[in-house]
């Protein structure tokens, strides 16, 4: 398990370098860092204590980290793709959002929700496999 953290964590960083790499193309850096900042705002005062709340609130025992992991990665998600979802309809420029934003934030939503199903299952499974006969 140390492995596996320490390569993610490799990739986070490298990850990480690459956004950086790509600051030199800004003219206004004072933006981004505005737009960081809110970002960083939003999800410590708002997303974070919902979804612990929620967490705390709906769910019981072993799925409690999952569901909150799963709540946290959808509110990301959501984060993200507000402003398309906010901004429907028809656009001048067909070629901007080529994409039907909407559904595939919906199959976004459904897949994290699969996974997270899927976790106690697995759980379970190494369990029963661990225990003796």
């Amino acid at each position: 398990m140390k492995m596996t953290r320490v390569l993610v964590g490799a990739v986070g960083v490298a990850f990480m370098g690459f956004g950086a790499s790509l600051l030199t193309d800004v003219r206004d850096p004072t933006g981004v860092l505005v737009w960081l900042g809110g970002a960083v705002a939003l999800h410590d005062a708002l997303l974070a204590p919902l979804v612990l709340l929620a967490g705390l609130v709906l769910v019981r025992g072993r799925a409690r980290g999952p569901v909150r992991g799963a709540l946290l990665v959808m509110g990301a998600l959501t984060v993200v793709a507000l402003p398309v979802l906010l901004r429907p309809g028809r656009r001048a420029n067909a070629s901007v959002l080529p994409l039907d934003y909407p559904r595939n934030w919906l199959i976004a939503l459904a897949v994290v929700a699969t996974v997270t199903a899927l976790v106690p299952a697995v759980r379970a499974l190494r369990r029963r496999r661990r225990s003796p006969s």
